[in-house]
């Protein structure tokens, strides 16, 4: 099995992605196939991640899945690496809401078998950082602290003070990362810039990363720690051998700056299921891709590309005659937004009845939901796990049926049916239930 390692914190904030990214490039640099993953629904740091490694960032969601699919998803993503590096989420013992331990760092690194590297801002302690990492490697006798980085150190003897107080403390320091130097991403409303609009900022900042691990961490100690992880038994997730349908019709899905946000197993459950999977960037691309048959327009931030994708009149009407003539559409958030008729005064694609703009109230958290109304994404009565993530709200005119019912934490309904339109601000991770692809790549066929 692949050798592995889990890179968490105390609470966000700390400098996760600082070291997993940087340690994904470090390695990647020295040679190693590593593959890049992310705890939770989070779709920038995969960006980052890729980057540093040229592999897809893959996330591993307990919640969005079921912990039963973390294994399996995680074996699919690593197959054939030599390290996996998983960057967690929030705090290490963190979950979903009043869930316990669901969805939290500790529990993907339990059900992983793979040890932990704690990263711990050290900006404002010395002595105190022992009963810290006591109590972290302490509070789950399952879950194993193999080393600690630590972050945002002062200087040479504030870092000596640090790891004199560790010495007591059994967790051995693997890094010491000083605090001058300190080297950061731009970030707005919904955190991190994505790769896709600065890629060539972010290719440096991920090179300084690895650049900077490698001088203050001990990467023969971390590679050995991750190589101490014991076999993982279970199924490798595969989303499937294919029908035998000769006629494979063409599914196009947004991408570039504007629609960044998607997962890798989506267009690989599409294509398992029939399809062909062409990409195309709305911001540039006047046109769909050739005898395109179905739509698929993931998250991203079209909020701040409106006047460009406006602008790009001849794109928004091909989407328009595609989705009013039925063609399949399945759209989350982004997508949502570029189906309605303006975002912010600015005239998007004008399939919905519905006008979207920018809110000062963040929309943020897990959802149970089941489908309401039978679209080409989901039959009537499919249940879901989704996760919301957005500061924009839509005002709906007429003519279209809600597209879930959420469960939790309120209940209501919310997006769009309409035509052959499921449209809706709820991110879903498709391989919780395959039959999604398979229903939607069928539709496409007619």
């Amino acid at each position: 099995m692949v050798a592995r390692l889990v890179v968490a914190a105390p609470s966000s904030g700390s400098g996760k992605t600082t070291v997993a990214t940087g340690l994904m490039a470090a390695f990647s640099a020295a040679g190693l196939a590593v593959s890049p993953h992310k705890v939770g629904p989070d779709y920038i740091d995969p960006g980052y991640h890729a980057l540093a490694t040229g592999r897809p960032g893959r996330n591993l969601d307990a919640y969005l899945c079921g912990p039963e699919m973390v294994a399996p998803l995680f074996a699919h993503g690593a197959r054939g690496c030599d390290l996996a590096v998983v960057e967690g989420v929030m705090g290490l013992y963190d979950g979903a809401s009043g869930q316990g331990e669901l969805a939290s760092t500790a529990q993907v690194a339990k059900l992983l078998r793979a040890p932990v590297v704690l990263v711990v801002d050290a900006s404002s302690q010395s002595r105190s950082v022992a009963a810290l990492v006591h109590g972290f490697a302490s509070w789950d006798p399952e879950v194993r602290i193999g080393g600690v980085i630590l972050n945002k150190v002062g200087s040479a003897r504030h870092e000596e003070l640090l790891r004199e107080a560790l010495d007591e403390s059994g967790v051995p320091v693997l890094g010491a990362l000083a605090r001058v130097g300190e080297v950061r991403a731009p970030s707005r409303h919904l955190g991190l810039v994505p790769v896709a609009e600065r890629r060539a900022e972010a290719v440096e900042s991920v090179a300084a990363l690895a650049s900077r691990v490698r001088e203050g961490c001990d990467l023969e100690g971390i590679l050995g720690l991750a190589r101490s992880a014991p076999a993982l038994s279970g199924d490798t997730w595969d989303p499937g051998a294919g029908p035998a349908e000769s006629r494979r019709p063409v599914v196009a899905i947004a991408g570039g700056a504007a629609f960044s946000f998607s997962y890798a197993e989506h267009a690989e459950l599409l294509a398992a299921a029939g399809a062909d999977v062409v990409t195309f960037d709305p911001l540039h691309d006047e046109q769909l891709p050739p005898g395109t048959a179905g739509l698929v327009i993931g998250g991203g931030f079209p909020e701040v590309y409106a006047p460009e994708l406006s602008g790009n009149e001849p794109l928004r009407k091909a989407v328009a005659e595609l989705a009013l003539g039925g063609a399949p559409v399945a759209a989350e958030c982004a997508g949502l937004l570029y189906l309605t008729r303006e975002l912010d005064g600015k005239p998007m694609c004008g399939v919905l009845d519905a006008r979207a703009r920018m809110s000062e109230r963040l929309t943020l958290g897990y959802r149970e939901a089941v489908a309401v109304s039978d679209s080409a994404l989901a039959a009537v009565g499919t249940r879901m796990r989704g996760h919301e993530f957005h500061r924009t709200v839509v005002e709906p005119g007429a003519g279209a049926a809600p597209a879930w019912g959420l469960h939790a934490p309120e209940r209501r309904v919310e997006g769009f049916v309409q035509h052959g339109v499921h449209a809706s601000y709820l991110h879903t991770h498709w391989a919780a239930e395959p039959g999604i692809a398979r229903r939607f790549v069928e539709r496409c066929r007619g």
